[in-house]
């Protein structure tokens, strides 16, 4: 008992010293003279409005270099809270990919498994899967060996190695695929920006032979040509193949590849925004009316006075 009065009076004279810090800083600031208080009220100002200089420079549109550009913000299926990815779009930037992206870029953390129940049934995604050649073995005569691919088996990476890639693409070594969307800042954003902004480079620009200029690249000059272009891909349900919208569809592709596990956590955060709701108001009904009285009640010590008896001295 003599320890619990010990951290309450603690606690008091702790309330008690921070009220009077309080107090002392406000009166200290009442005394100070007019000049100071314009030099403080001006230092602060200047701080708010160096700080949102600085906010609205990061999310400008244009660097301070000026050649380069930040990717505007589009609306994307799964943009809300609980939106989910366009699948059949998914399924498109897949076709585009394979089509495509895929003669110099791998996606190596990415399975044939991963499209089942996404993109694919299971038959079509061991059919796509059937369509590469993986080597496997040894065998019983310690011998690798060809054989088809199968549902664990990973995408192909279309070089051997990193310099037979480099050597393929004039010394640039293409990136890999798979988290790109997230490893990029502005995300699918940029994706799409770089996919759709190839323009001829401005005046005073130069671009090395082997390059082409994409105001969305770091610098400008991107190893990369133009990939997409009007028909370029003939889309499985007939969606009509602009470049806007297999850049769009490789991009949602990609954004999935990247974030997989997307659609269940957002329906896992459906499911605690539900339990959260249901429970929150029993919550709050105990806390309002079962612990209130113990935490608003005083608990008061009387000493009482001694009670004659024989043992007492007189």
């Amino acid at each position: 008992m003599a320890r619990v009065l010990s951290r309450f009076y603690n606690a008091t004279q702790t309330y008690a010293n921070s009220r009077k810090a309080h107090t002392f800083a406000l009166g200290n600031l009442s005394k100070l003279s007019a000049s100071k208080k314009a030099l403080y009220s001006t230092l602060g100002a200047a701080a708010v409005g160096g700080a949102c200089l600085l906010y609205a420079l990061e999310t400008s549109e244009v660097e301070a270099s000026g050649n380069d550009l930040h990717p505007p913000h589009f609306h994307w299926p799964h943009s809300g809270f609980i939106d989910s990815f366009d699948h059949q779009s998914i399924r498109r930037g897949y076709q585009v990919y394979k089509q495509v992206c895929a003669a110099c870029h791998s996606l190596r953390f990415l399975a044939y498994r991963n499209l089942v129940g996404v993109t694919h049934t299971e038959d079509e995604a061991k059919e796509e899967a059937a369509a590469i050649q993986v080597q496997d073995g040894p065998n019983e005569e310690g011998k690798m060996f060809m054989r088809p691919g199968k549902l664990a088996d990973y995408f192909p990476n279309p070089y051997p190695n990193d310099e037979a890639a480099r050597a393929a693409n004039n010394g640039a070594l293409p990136p890999d695929l798979s988290y790109i969307v997230l490893a990029r800042h502005g995300g699918e954003h940029y994706v799409f920006s770089l996919l759709t902004g190839y323009a001829d480079p401005p005046a005073g620009i130069e671009i090395r032979e082997g390059q082409a200029y994409n105001p969305y690249f770091p610098g400008g000059a991107l190893g990369m040509a133009q990939q997409l272009y009007d028909e370029g891909v003939e889309y499985e349900d007939g969606t009509k193949a602009t470049v806007s919208q297999m850049a769009k569809d490789v991009s949602e592709f990609l954004a999935w590849a990247s974030m997989p596990e997307h659609d269940a956590r957002k329906r896992m955060f459906i499911k605690v925004a539900i339990f959260g709701g249901l429970i929150l108001p029993v919550v709050w009904y105990i806390y309002k009316f079962k612990w209130s009285v113990l935490k608003s009640r005083k608990v008061q010590y009387v000493l009482m006075p001694k009670s004659k008896n024989r043992f007492n001295s007189p």
